[in-house]
């Protein structure tokens, strides 16, 4: 795959601990990540240490891989400086911990942490700045065409066609494009492509890119043409003239002392232009904000039986619990103000038993809105006691009323995703499929997980990730829901933190992508964080 979104993490400390009786102390910041679903740190890396100052700006930087579906932990520790090789306790000035989705959800992607961990003092801040390596988002457009290139086949010319490869850190290569096939010519026009600049040499200007030369046949065994090498500097200068490369075939060129070469490639045109990412329009100061649905339908079971899938143990949260607490503690590092409107759906509600499609889990119709996902959990577990478990399952009211909400600011700032966990078995399809058709011109997505043992076959038609979903005639502007059944993500080793840091990252993967291609259709680009 494409590499990820790389981020540089600018570091600086205020107001440390003075541990030194002469000078002031001579501070050093070591960045530990945490191992993806396990208590493990690793040391990632250290800054310089800066000598005799309690605010120090650190110059080196932390880059990172981001991805925005996984909770990426960092820790902090600053250790006393050069001076003690070993981190001793003594010493220390402190530590903080932080998500890398937090630094990036903050303001202006700049976070301010307190360090902590000396008993009885106050030991200054550390100010954390994350910024989008520039170069990961450009997209180039080139043209080559090929002049008198070997002749492979036996009756025709030759059916041309490039192949790309980029080199990696070992030396090896990966391919990341190829040409279309032009038929029996020796000096073959290529149609312009576009490809994104990490994906041609990662970010790394000077690597080598390598370009293969072959002959199409219909049976697959392509014959070799030649090859030549470049990069992506050497292929930017095309944008004042022309560049052309020798093709060469390393096994002629040894055999035949007349060798000259096997054609040469004309680099006609070649030009960057930059996409905005999703860290952009985060930066920007687009907010997610998070809505939870839960499915209070009696085909989940009575919650105080063990079989029902609201069962909570005392030792173990239900699949419903389990779910919204991975998906949601991603999901908050980007809402700034953690509160979380959740309704339940499918139940019997009191004081007079009427069935709600939404009715808010904190019993507060004015203001659905729960503290944090602890929050949530906390008034789940309430509604559960509550209302009567009925039915049937629609799930219209509350994209309607979502839907509502991310109506009234289209403009880019707000963004809505809307989770909503069930057992699949879906009442009211045509109306769902309605409003999901409706909902996908406006800036929301919506992510579904499907708890218990039911087939969930609707639940793949309203994702729309094989057949672009439609009603009455009229198809879903963009694809804006993302299915997933929970059973897929509960091992039976029972790693439940990294089953549902997988099941995290994987209905959130889409998200990035569905708000870029909101703000894209509506020509909508990321406001630009003022400068200081």
């Amino acid at each position: 795959s494409v590499p990820g979104t790389k981020v540089e993490l600018t570091v600086s400390c205020r107001n440390l601990l003075d541990m030194d009786t002469f000078s002031k102390s001579d501070p050093v910041v070591v960045l530990f990540v945490q191992v993806s679903g396990s208590s493990e740190w690793k040391e990632f890396g250290r800054t310089e240490v800066i000598d005799n100052t309690l605010n120090p700006d650190f110059v080196r930087k932390f880059v990172l891989d981001y991805y925005f579906e996984e909770k990426q932990n960092l820790r902090f520790d600053v250790p006393p400086g050069s001076h003690s090789a070993l981190l001793g306790a003594q010493d220390f000035l402190g530590q903080a911990f932080v998500a890398l989705g937090e630094v990036i959800g903050s303001q202006r992607g700049r976070l301010e942490r307190p360090l902590t961990g000396v008993p009885g003092k106050r030991c200054g801040t550390i100010l954390l700045l994350a910024e989008e390596l520039s170069n990961c988002r450009d997209i180039v457009t080139m043209q080559l065409c090929a002049n008198k290139l070997d002749k492979k086949d036996f009756f025709g010319k030759s059916d041309p066609f490039l192949v790309f490869y980029r080199s990696n850190e070992d030396g090896t290569f990966t391919i990341c494009h190829k040409t279309e096939v032009v038929k029996n010519t020796l000096n073959p026009v290529w149609q312009p492509f576009t490809i994104p600049v990490r994906a041609l040499c990662n970010g790394d200007y000077d690597r080598t890119v390598k370009i293969d030369v072959y002959d199409w046949d219909r049976d697959g065994s392509h014959d070799f043409i030649g090859e030549f090498a470049t990069s992506y500097r050497e292929l930017s200068r095309a944008q004042s003239q022309f560049t052309v490369y020798e093709v060469l075939n390393p096994r002629k060129k040894c055999k035949k002392k007349k060798y000259v070469n096997s054609g040469t490639v004309t680099l006609l045109s070649f030009s960057v232009e930059s996409e905005f990412t999703f860290v952009d329009y985060i930066r920007g100061g687009t907010q997610l904000n998070f809505t939870v649905a839960i499915d209070f339908t009696a085909s989940n079971g009575l919650p105080s039986q063990p079989t029902s899938l609201h069962y909570a143990s005392p030792y173990q949260l239900s699949a419903y619990a389990l779910a919204l607490k991975a998906v949601g503690e991603i999901i908050q590092d980007y809402d700034s103000d953690k509160l979380f409107p959740a309704y339940g759906f499918g139940a019997k509600v009191p004081p007079d038993g009427k069935i709600s499609h939404q009715f808010p889990l904190n019993n507060n119709v004015e203001n659905p809105s729960c503290a944090g996902i602890e929050g949530v959990l906390e008034s789940y577990l309430q509604s559960l006691r509550t209302v009567q478990l009925y039915g049937p399952t629609n799930f219209a009211p509350v994209i309607n009323q979502v839907a509502g909400t991310a109506a009234q600011v289209t403009d880019g700032s707000q963004y809505h995703v809307l989770l909503i966990i069930t057992d699949g078995v879906i009442s009211d399809m045509l109306q769902t499929k309605e409003a999901i058709v409706t909902a996908s011109s406006l800036p929301m997505s919506i992510i579904i997980v499907g708890v218990g043992p039911a087939e969930f076959e609707a639940m793949e038609e309203l994702d729309g990730d094989e057949v672009r979903l439609s009603s009455r005639g009229r198809y879903a502007e963009r694809d804006i829901v993302q299915f997933v059944p929970f059973r897929d993500y509960v091992d039976d080793s029972g790693n439940q933190v990294l089953s549902m840091a997988r099941l995290a990252k994987d209905v959130l993967a889409e998200i990035p992508e569905q708000l870029l291609s909101y703000m894209k259709t509506r020509d909508i680009k990321p406001r630009r964080a003022d400068p200081e």
